[in-house]
């Protein structure tokens, strides 16, 4: 993990009092300084309060980060340390919000998994540290009457993994290009210690929300620590037969996760390192599911956050989810050489296909029933998926409806789907993609970097719904990274067939794109591919494989 120090970019707001000019020179903040306080007030930011007025700014950092402050100090009208109040927002409005712990709801931020509301005595012609969390915006507050600090700096903290981005994804729509860096970064702020899924709010390993992040990760980074490091905390959390998170959904995806992971990197070690946790939750599972396809995993059913008002459509999808989920266990097991499991899997696969439940019109649903073969790909896009576009798309389940459009080879409509829905984030601010967001939100709202004028809604204050309404909702969530996997996937078409034999495949999409390119990390070394469209339509591609690497 590495520290870098990131200078404001610019002053959003002052409040500089009705009668007296209390803040002077701030713009020597946006300076780059030197982390050296010099005991004076030479090129400082002064702020003032007086008896009835309160000095505050508030700071723009220019991206989503994650970590503290640094603030550096000239000299004081006290001897003593002087009170501030230090708020992060990854909104304007989150910056300038009021927090309340006791419950959840629209206009209120927390304190929930970082705390981000801070009163604290800082020195005078010194340095402190303070705070890790993420945010873009600061808000500063200087608190007592008749006081008068001096600022020579303040920096944001970014603490990171110092990793390359292996992987590219470069065509003619700059709008594509920003959607898929935006989705590498989103994931690489939450690639800490362990592979959280939110910065601000949710800095847990999630077994489910782990599945998109670990495909991003394995497209731009490749193999990387932090995937295998978070699977073996999991199973250490969450040992048999405990469900992962206490959702059987989420022990569905670990074992979806370990495909995908030996898939990208052909690591079998530490494949046979979890093979009893696999092989003992296999086996959990099948005693759970009956000769006629009813199954008793657990009474609790998720899919994502925006599906859970449709409960039929819910349970379909879940059941979806095991056929995926023991799809992928069953070449797990052959791959581990335990041919009894994997025709376990096949009986657990053939017992659920007795009972195929309706998607009741949910997105999610007829995604995974498209992906596993349980619907026609075709069907499942004409009847729900397509219906309305973007709407009914959310940040998590959003990947496997875009999963499922190519499987129906929609790919025009996917990819207009992806600049309608992760692009209108962009709109409105958006340096990471959010935890959710809804295409109705966006009539008369304001963008997050901005404060909110009146009549106007604020976009991360005013929605959000479950368990992050209002400034709890958090905007860099990996589990929204899908476009830069699937962009990566099937319009610059590359993709891993065989890791042990060294197959790739390159199959490109360009639908109305005129050209597109990318690099794509692998155990071998890294992947080269352009594509340019000619007058008559077709595809002229150029590949440059590593040594070894064979093209089927």
């Amino acid at each position: 993990m590495n520290r870098a120090y990131i200078t404001p970019k610019r002053i959003v707001t002052k409040y500089a009092g009705c009668k007296n000019n209390l803040i002077k020179d701030e713009h020597y903040l946006l300076e780059r300084g030197n982390g050296q306080s010099e005991m004076n007030r030479k090129r400082c930011c002064i702020m003032t309060s007086t008896e009835t007025e309160k000095a505050s700014l508030l700071l723009d950092f220019g991206s989503e980060l994650h970590g503290g402050l640094k603030l550096v100090m000239g000299s004081s009208s006290r001897r003593e340390p002087s009170l501030v109040r230090i708020r992060f927002g990854e909104s304007v409005g989150e910056a300038n919000s009021s927090t309340s712990n006791s419950e959840w709801k629209v206009g209120f931020s927390t304190d929930d998994h970082a705390k981000r509301d801070i009163i604290m005595e800082i020195p005078r012609d010194g340095m402190i540290e303070i705070g890790n969390t993420g945010f873009r915006f600061v808000r500063l507050d200087l608190l007592q009457n008749n006081a008068t600090i001096s600022l020579k700096e303040i920096s944001a903290i970014l603490r990171y993994r110092d990793i390359p981005y292996l992987g590219s994804f470069e065509c003619n729509d700059q709008r594509l290009n920003k959607i898929w860096i935006t989705g590498a970064y989103t994931v690489h702020l939450n690639m800490q210690e362990f592979l959280w899924d939110g910065i601000k709010r949710d800095r847990i390993v999630w077994l489910g929300d782990m599945h998109p992040e670990l495909m991003t990760i394995s497209r731009v980074f490749g193999y990387n620590e932090v995937i295998p490091n978070s699977l073996d905390l999991a199973c250490k959390q969450f040992p048999l037969p405990n469900w992962m998170n206490g959702m059987s959904a989420y022990s569905l995806w670990y074992l979806i996760n370990q495909y995908e992971w030996y898939h990208q990197t052909g690591d079998i070690d530490f494949l046979k390192k979890h093979s009893d946790y696999i092989s003992g939750l296999i086996h959990l599972i099948n005693g759970k599911v009956d000769d006629a396809g009813n199954e008793t995993l657990a009474p609790a059913r998720f899919l994502d956050w925006p599906s859970s008002g449709n409960k039929a459509g819910v349970e379909a999808g879940y059941r979806a989810l095991i056929v995926w989920a023991m799809q992928d266990a069953h070449q797990l097991s052959l791959k581990l050489g335990n041919t009894s499991d994997a025709q376990l899997c096949l009986d657990i696969i053939n017992r659920m296909k007795k009972k195929i439940l309706p998607h009741n019109n949910l997105k999610q649903a007829a995604s995974l029933m498209a992906i596993t073969g349980l619907m026609d790909p075709q069907q499942a896009c004409d009847e729900v998926i397509s219906v309305g576009g973007g709407k009914g798309f959310s940040t998590f389940y959003g990947y496997y409806m875009l999963e499922a459009l190519a499987k129906a080879g929609e790919y025009e409509k996917a990819i207009d789907i992806i600049n309608t829905f992760w692009g209108a984030m962009l709109d409105l601010g958006a340096t990471t993609f959010w935890e959710d967001f809804n295409l109705d939100w966006i009539p008369n709202a304001a963008p997050i970097d901005e404060p909110v004028p009146a009549g106007k809604k604020d976009i991360h204050g005013d929605f959000g719904a479950y368990c992050y309404p209002g400034f709890r909702h958090s905007l860099c969530h990996g589990w929204s990274s899908g476009p830069t996997t699937w962009l990566s996937d099937h319009v610059v078409g590359i993709k891993i067939v065989d890791v042990e034999r060294k197959q790739i495949s390159i199959e490109p999409h360009l639908g109305k794109l005129e050209w597109a390119k990318g690099t794509y990390p692998t155990p071998w070394g890294v992947i080269e591919v352009s594509h340019e469209k000619k007058a008559d339509g077709k595809i002229a591609t150029k590949v440059k494989l590593p040594k070894g690497v064979r093209q089927i």
